[in-house]
């Protein structure tokens, strides 16, 4: 997700093309969640970074081994709409990470706190 590339023209116009296809971009959030298990434990139980835009720069990095900085000067260009469909991307992927999550440890929701199924609430 970090580093420099060869050609900054041509990574910003795959990035803008890659970003501004919603559902493309979406659909590499969703591989992100499945294939960067260790990764994501990292990056979404952390409530105090931008986990979309987290989500969104390991999606370039895994589809086309774009740095965040060429990922993030694409952001600025998108139009408002664009911005907000891969939002909503990124917010799907991420609540289905975390259900998933959630699930593997064996947590609950429905109470205050989160208490390991099976105990007595």
């Amino acid at each position: 997700m970090w580093g420099a590339v060869s050609d900054k023209n041509e990574s910003l116009r795959l990035a803008l093309e890659f970003t501004g296809d919603h559902a493309l971009y979406g659909s590499f959030m969703q591989r992100v969640t499945r294939e960067w298990p260790f990764s994501c434990e990292n990056a979404l139980t952390d409530y105090n970074i931008n986990r979309k835009a987290w989500l969104g720069h390991a999606a370039c990095a895994l589809a086309h081994r774009l740095p965040e900085s060429i990922v993030r000067h694409a952001w600025g260009l998108l139009t408002d709409e664009q911005r907000k469909l891969a939002n909503a991307q990124a917010a799907n992927a991420i609540a289905q990470w975390e259900f998933d999550y959630q699930k593997s440890l064996g947590l609950r929701r429905d109470v205050g706190e989160q208490v390991l199924l099976g105990w007595d609430t």
